[in-house]
Parts: C-alpha cells; structure tokens; sequence
C-alpha cells in the first residue's frame, strides 16, 4: 500500500532521531514495525503507537571516527562506530542512486546477515520494500542509510559450520537443523555453539533463488505455528530475516540473487538452532481474513508480532495467517 498520508515520512524522521539499539544492544525495532503499519492501513495508529513505544528508545551514540572508502574494512562489526557507519552512508546516498549503493555492499554485508540478532537485515528490508514501491524521499533514503549503518556496525559472520545430510525441502530442512547444546542465555552465546547446517538452498540460477527463498519464508513462517512457544519473540527472526532477503532481491543485480539464498538459510536455520523447541505443539486455524489478522497484531502492538504479521500476509495462506494469529496469542500485548 502507498503511504499518502505523509505518515510514514513524519514517523521516521522522529526516530532517526533515535539510535537503532537501547540498553546495551536490544534493537529498535519502532522503524521496521512503523513501515508494516502504514504499509496495512493502520497510519492512523502509528503516532499513537510510537508515543508509547517513545521511552523505550534512546539518543544515537556519540560518533567515533569517520568511516572511509579506504578503512571501512577496520570498523565492520564495530559496534562503537554505529553512528560513524551512519552517517558514511547518508553521504554515500547523497552522492549516488540508492540502488548503486545497495548492489555495491550488499555481498560485503551478507556475510553477517546473523549480526544483531538478524535485526539490520530485516530492517534493511523494510526500507528497500519503501523505496521500491513508493516515491523516493528524503526520510526513506536515510531510513536505508540507518540500516545499512546498523548492519555494517554489527556485522558477525556465524562460525564455521560443517554440511549435514541435504534436505529436500526447506521445511524439511528447518526440523533437521540440530538444536544448540546450551539453550540459556542471549542469542549471542547460542549462536557461538553453532556447529553443522543441513545443506539446503543450493540455487543454479537466480530464478529458482527467488523460488527457493519464497519456500524458505513460507516454511519458517509455518512452522512457527507449532515451534513458536519456543521462544515466541527470538523465532519470529526465522521467518522475518529470510522474507527481508526476499524483498530485497527487485532491487539487487541478478548475480546476487543465488548468494542471497545461503546467506538467508544460514539466519533461518541459526535462530531456528538458537530457540526450537524439543516438541511441536497443537495450533488452531483461523477464520480471521489476512486484514483482520493484521488489526488484531496491530491492536496488540508487540512490535514482533507486528512484524511477524507482516510476513505471514507476504505467505498469504491459511497456515501462515494460523501462525500470525499464534504469535498474537504468544507473546503479551504492549497496547
């Protein structure tokens, strides 16, 4: 849906105002779940939603030192220069077409698709959906230059992983992924125990990427009809990161539709590892239309579910619109 009412315009500039994390290293999530809200008719709410989810958000931290085209390489993954990775790309989106930008760092990027608990990736996404399907304005470019900065400052490639048994289906895929050894503590310290993916996502050509990586979305989407409770907030990145490659892929150069695909199964499959429970559980299916599933995520106000929702009408079927309503039950409403 097009914004016409300025909306969505008024909601970033509030927050690029703001940093893209709080207390410590908790995400910001208000930009991405603002573009979902505007973006399913729900403009009206989006002020009102973002004076309560206001005292959550803190100042961006102080700069460092200016990111360069010749030492950009030392402060990738420095979370310090989060700011300084900001403002580099402001100035490179000032100076050149958005998609020039996107196409040139993309592949340094994706290798850290993980870093930040997948939250500059799918904040990426949000962005790049904007710019493609609505006029280009100064808010929605610098919207791409904050996530560009986010990712780049918490840039973290996984650890090497070793090929299990290939799987003949995403889905498939996602329920041989081994769980974690140690299920306590932060994303962080689940991921450091990652050791072996199923393979899955091999992609010959581009066109069958972006069929591979519309299986993956709808799979994760899915399953978390019965694995959400595992973690109700964490597994909504199973779904959410991958759909964010998705969205991108318009605006990318074919070549880099294939590399996406494994980059986008490697974050599936870690926060699936991170958080899957040990059994499945019982789901209902919904009677609800895709709209009214989205007013009710809306009106619940989680900024997760918000944006689990959100993928779920990208999948568009039953299940899918199942495990939305799944994760409104889930996970405790904020409005």
């Amino acid at each position: 849906m097009t914004d016409t009412t300025g909306t969505l315009d008024e909601a970033l500039e509030r927050l690029h105002t703001t940093g893209p994390e709080r207390n410590g290293w908790l995400t910001n999530h208000a930009p991405m779940a603002v573009e979902a809200l505007v973006r399913h008719g729900q403009a009206p709410a989006v002020h009102r939603w973002l004076d309560h989810y206001a005292p959550r958000l803190e100042e961006a931290p102080a700069p460092h030192a200016p990111v360069t085209a010749a030492d950009w390489r030392e402060a990738l993954g420095d979370p310090v220069r989060i700011t300084d990775w900001t403002r580099f790309f402001s100035r490179e989106l000032a100076d050149r077409p958005w998609r020039e930008v996107l196409a040139e760092w993309w592949p340094r990027l994706l290798p850290g698709i993980a870093g930040g608990a997948t939250h500059p990736v799918i904040r990426t996404g949000h962005a790049v959906r904007t710019l493609l399907s609505s006029e280009e304005t100064a808010p929605r470019r610098a919207e791409l230059a904050h996530a560009l900065g986010y990712w780049a400052a918490r840039h973290q490639p996984l650890p090497p992983l070793a090929p299990l048994a290939p799987a003949p289906s995403a889905a498939a895929a996602l329920d041989a992924v081994p769980p974690v050894p140690e299920q306590d503590g932060g994303i962080r310290a689940r991921l450091e125990q990652l050791t072996a993916f199923p393979v899955w996502g091999e992609a010959p050509d581009p066109d069958a990427a972006k069929a591979l990586l519309t299986e993956l979305v709808t799979a994760a989407t899915h399953r978390y009809a019965t694995h959400g409770h595992g973690e109700p907030i964490m597994l909504v990145h199973a779904a959410t990161a991958p759909n964010a490659v998705l969205r991108t892929l318009p605006a990318l150069p074919r070549r880099l539709w294939a590399p996406s695909v494994s980059a986008a199964w490697a974050a599936a499959a870690a926060v699936t590892a991170a958080y899957t429970p040990r059994e499945a559980a019982p789901y209902e299916n919904t009677a609800l239309t895709a709209e009214e599933v989205f007013e009710r995520a809306a009106a619940h106000g989680d900024d997760h579910t918000i944006k689990f929702t959100d993928t779920a009408l990208d999948v568009g079927d039953p299940l899918a619109l199942a495990a939305a309503v799944r994760s409104i039950d889930l996970n405790p409403p904020v409005l």
